[in-house]
């Protein structure tokens, strides 16, 4: 018997009450009870339609009816480990290396970004037989104790940064060390690399071949929506191959065809740019808890020459894979790829469009649909808006509009849509952000108005 749905107040009650406090919610003061969901649009209890701007999990849209069915009618015949035998894993295995540069032709699957990130780790350190990682400043790349440790985004907030960890500068060209006006900022930020390794070494950290891994998000979100220069993870795989260590690309947020020019963002770095590690997550599975890593076959090798067996109990098993391959089949059948190129460039040319009526509006920047608004106080100095950034987030749920922030000042406003994201969603939105920033500048110049006549 279904149990009788409660009220939006008593779910929260029960919530505050069984649920541990630092499981936060989106707008904590007035949060939302959401029941329903389809394509780009989520429902609340009282069955008002929200725009999902945010929800990159949800990839070929919530509740995709083909991958409702794909998951219903394998849940009828089997779901069981990746002991025995089942086309569906190896048939999924094989559709992926068709997405990938041949090099990355050996598969893991598991359940979770965390879970693949923190195998990524294991093949590194087993493969190259060191302990060292090189991370980006803000990266997050999980929720694991050994991701934590390599994240800054979270451990500058708890025991603080380890020896073995060393944190370089986010190639970000609008407010990092090198920025638009630089000759040359991809060799710039590499170069960074580089000098991080030159100082490890001299720290005392080994030899200068103690490097197991550099890790970096293709595209990084939390740091900001950063789109890095062309050009830089290829120079930065230089330094690292070269001091002994690999470089891990997680793609955890924006694989799977979200950036509209290529089906991974590392491909965005041109041709000649190959990792040698690939985590996948979130999209993958479109709400279904399923990831992968790709993999050489020199370091798959490495790794089971430990002996040790990998088992991950639900990793990989018939459901998971069905689901799996039935998300690529409406990303192919969709063209949704070809989709987010399209709807992004629309969005993108709408945003700019207000940057140049909005001096809040400091940068945009994106590619398909991964696109960041970098809302500032001055032009000069760039100082994140982050009181704005929040007013303003606040002010679109009113108007029936989910979108974030993110950036170490989370003042950048963060659009990842389902990629079924349309062009007049992307109106809609861009025409409500308009009407709100005007309305924001109205405000502060009638205040101004008032404090300069009471002087």
């Amino acid at each position: 018997m279904r149990r009788a749905q409660r009220s939006r107040q008593e779910t929260l009650s029960l919530r505050r009450r069984i649920i541990g406090s630092s499981c936060r919610l989106f707008y904590p003061n007035d949060p939302l009870k959401i029941v329903k969901a389809r394509g780009q649009y989520m429902y609340d209890e009282n069955g008002r339609q929200y725009l999902d701007c945010i929800n990159n999990v949800a990839h070929v849209g919530h509740c995709h009816p083909d991958v409702v069915q794909a998951a219903h009618e394998q849940n009828q015949l089997l779901n069981t480990n990746s002991r025995y035998l089942h086309d569906n894993l190896t048939d999924y295995a094989e559709r992926l290396s068709e997405k990938l540069p041949e090099k990355l032709c050996t598969f893991y699957f598991l359940n979770s970004g965390s879970e693949a990130n923190d195998l990524a780790l294991r093949l590194a350190r087993q493969f190259t037989k060191h302990e060292d990682v090189i991370v980006l400043d803000h990266a997050y790349h999980g929720h694991l104790t050994s991701l934590i440790d390599i994240s800054p985004y979270k451990f500058r907030n708890l025991e603080g940064q380890k020896e073995w960890v060393h944190v370089a500068p986010v190639p970000d060209t609008y407010r990092g060390l090198y920025r638009e006006d630089h000759e040359d900022p991809a060799t710039a930020y590499a170069n960074e690399v580089e000098n991080i390794i030159k100082q490890a070494h001299k720290k005392g950290r080994k030899s200068m071949f103690q490097i197991a891994a550099f890790f970096a998000e293709s595209l990084p979100s939390v740091g900001g929506q950063i789109i890095p220069p062309e050009g830089y993870f290829h120079k930065v795989a230089e330094h690292v191959h070269k001091a002994g260590g690999v470089f891990v690309a997680d793609e955890i947020q924006v694989g799977f065809g979200r950036v509209g020019k290529h089906f991974w963002a590392f491909q965005l770095q041109g041709e000649e740019f190959i990792p040698d590690i690939v985590t996948m997550g979130k999209p993958i599975g479109n709400g279904h808890p399923i990831a992968c890593v790709a993999t050489t076959k020199e370091i798959a090798e490495a790794f089971a020459a430990t002996g040790v067996e990998y088992f991950n109990t639900f990793g990989g098993n018939p459901v998971s894979c069905a689901i799996g391959l039935a998300v690529l089949d409406v990303i192919e059948k969709e063209q949704l790829q070809v989709h987010a190129t399209e709807v992004g460039n629309f969005l993108m040319k709408l945003l700019v469009e207000q940057k140049i009526k909005h001096p809040i509006i400091g940068d945009v920047r994106g590619s398909g649909l991964f696109i960041g608004v970098d809302l500032i106080k001055d032009q000069a100095k760039r100082t994140p808006a982050t009181e704005e950034a929040e007013y303003l987030i606040t002010r679109l749920k009113e108007e029936y509009i989910l979108l974030s922030t993110d950036g170490p000042g989370r003042n950048v406003l963060k659009f990842k849509p389902p990629m079924c994201f349309a062009m007049e969603d992307a109106k809609f939105v861009v025409d409500t952000i308009d009407k709100l920033l005007t309305d924001m500048e109205n405000k502060q110049l009638n205040q101004e108005k008032t404090s300069i006549g009471s002087t």
